[in-house]
């Protein structure tokens, strides 16, 4: 038992030192540029690692001169290297002058010899940016020391990426959005939309998270990964390849396109018909297109055509325009998409109700992302709210569920806060309720006066997820609400969850109201005498001063 124990501790000082690493080649390259330093040196090194051991496997079998052949490696989803790409030959010339153009010569290599990275790896970039000899061999002595193979059930390096990618936005500010979604939000969506089988899309993918957490879903729930296609797309070049190494380190295939592009005037997969899509647009996104371009885009074909000073609705056309028949979308948006009416946006949202498209509002906690103190919230769309009974859902056609969890997370830095795991299950259990069981109604069967037959609450008043079978859903004052069409006809289509949940119910703490009462104007009467103690004290002073009346 002790041994488990100390495995993650060591592994976490080893994700420390090399963050420490990583953090002296600050003066001699830009902070935004040294991820890329890091992430593909780590990338180097785990497919080196898995190149060797698959060629000491053939030399254990006899198979000698199938050691070095492409056909050996790659038909055990193994990338091929060179001998100048691999990590023996870069730690042999680690001390040298020209180690950053050997650097750019191995990744090189690696790229031509395996067609599944094509435009994956940087070119000549460790030549290019200069960087300081002593502190790029001392990474690359760090880096040394791991053995990125010697856990078989230990995604080692998928955890350095992660990470490693949350540090670099922590440290990066505004930019780190580019590239990274708290790892918590992208996890409580795909426990929302659950992605076990059919094409996974992100428009915007950044660094290949939304796959990457889809990845783990399946794992975790014994399903099987051959099963998901993943497609996505990604504007920013250097985020492109980032998403490409991030999802090669964990062996899983991906259609990002051919190359870096805007995927409102060049979508890399225009046929694209997906089963779950899974995104984090950038928020409130400016002057997207000019005023005369994509107008009459098909993807707006039945709404209005978004507006120009904010891309948040052209995001979310796009993905109703991806969705396949019983297609379900998961996204994050800034609180405002769910109550603007700016240039055609109210419209479109009503639209969106009217089309019974919106299956689940959820109102986030603030603080969760590195990179912004905007408000955010979750939308669910679904192309389909009918009964499915593969998964055991009953008809849910014009309603929609709002869930309040602006209440939930933990702070785990004096700035950051996160969705623990029991907050997660608990929202997603709530969802998973309702789209499953018939509504109860306070004092049935299965209810009870103020509780949900699903949650306990804590003493914050948030649900806290009870070790039961999927309970019957009922709505729950301050948390949650199964609202009609009529009732966000009421409200003017505002989607906001605060509007349809209404304010927590107060537990009775059995003191009467009389008792409080006096309590109450004792402490009022004596803080009144305390003010006028105070305003006298006051008027002394003022009157020495010479300011009496």
């Amino acid at each position: 038992m002790a041994k488990k124990e100390a495995a993650p501790k060591n592994e976490k000082g080893f994700e420390e030192s090399l963050w420490d690493s990583a953090n002296r080649l600050r003066g001699s390259v830009e902070s935004s540029e040294y991820k890329h330093v890091v992430l593909s040196l780590i990338f180097l090194k785990f497919v080196s690692d898995k190149f060797e051991e698959r060629r000491a496997e053939l030399l254990a079998e006899g198979k000698e001169k199938y050691a070095d052949m492409v056909e050996f490696c790659t038909m055990k989803n193994i990338f091929y290297l060179p001998e100048t790409s691999r990590w023996s030959h870069i730690q042999q010339y680690a001390k040298q002058d020209d180690i950053a153009i050997r650097i750019d010569s191995a990744l090189t290599a690696v790229e031509k010899s395996n067609a599944s990275l094509k435009g994956a790896l940087p070119d000549n970039y460790f030549s290019r940016i200069g960087l300081d000899g002593s502190k790029l061999s001392a990474l690359i002595d760090t880096i040394n020391n791991i053995d990125t193979v010697a856990d078989k059930e230990e995604d080692v390096v998928g955890r350095v990426y992660e990470y490693f990618l949350g540090k670099f936005a922590a440290s990066e500010g505004k930019l780190g959005g580019e590239f990274y979604t708290p790892k918590c939000v992208v996890n409580l969506i795909a426990e929302m939309i659950e992605p076990y089988k059919g094409k996974i899309y992100d428009p915007c993918c950044g660094s290949g998270g939304m796959f990457v957490q889809s990845l783990k879903f399946v794992q975790s729930h014994h399903g099987n990964t051959k099963d998901i296609s993943v497609y996505g797309q990604e504007y920013t070049a250097t985020t492109y390849k980032l998403a490409k190494m991030n999802l090669a380190v964990r062996g899983l295939s991906a259609n990002l396109g051919e190359v870096p592009a805007d995927s409102f005037f060049k979508d890399q997969h225009p046929d694209l018909k997906a089963d779950y899509i899974m995104a984090n647009p950038p928020f409130n996104m400016k002057e997207w297109r000019a005023a005369n371009e994509l107008v009459h885009d098909s993807r707006w074909s039945g709404y209005e055509t978004p507006p120009t000073g904010n891309a948040n609705y052209a995001w979310i056309l796009h993905m109703v325009s991806k969705l396949s028949e019983h297609g379900v979308a998961g996204f994050v948006l800034a609180n405002g998409s769910m109550s603007t009416n700016t240039t055609g946006e109210g419209t479109i949202r009503q639209k969106l109700v009217e089309n019974d498209l919106v299956d689940c509002m959820i109102a986030l906690p603030g603080q969760l992302f590195y990179t912004t103190q905007i408000p955010v919230c979750l939308w669910f769309l679904s192309k389909s709210k009918q009964a499915d009974d593969e998964r055991g859902y009953r008809n849910r056609e014009g309603e929609t569920l709002f869930i309040d969890a602006r209440k939930m997370g933990s702070m785990i830095s004096r700035t950051q806060k996160e969705l623990l795991g029991e907050d997660i299950a608990a929202i997603a259990q709530t969802y998973h309720s309702w789209r499953s069981g018939s509504k109860v109604k306070r004092g049935e069967e299965g209810g009870s006066a103020g509780v949900s037959p699903a949650f306990s609450f804590n003493a914050g008043g948030t649900p806290a997820l009870l070790p039961s079978p999927l309970p019957p859903y009922e709505d729950v004052a301050g948390y949650c609400k199964s609202a009609t069409l009529e009732e966000m006809r009421k409200h003017d289509f505002v989607l906001t969850p605060g509007r349809y949940v209404g304010a927590a119910d107060i537990e009775d703490d059995g003191i009467p109201f009389e008792t409080k009462m006096r309590e109450m104007s004792r402490t009022l009467y004596a803080q009144m005498e305390e003010s006028a103690k105070l305003d006298e004290v006051i008027r002394k002073n003022l009157a020495g001063l010479g300011y009496g009346e």
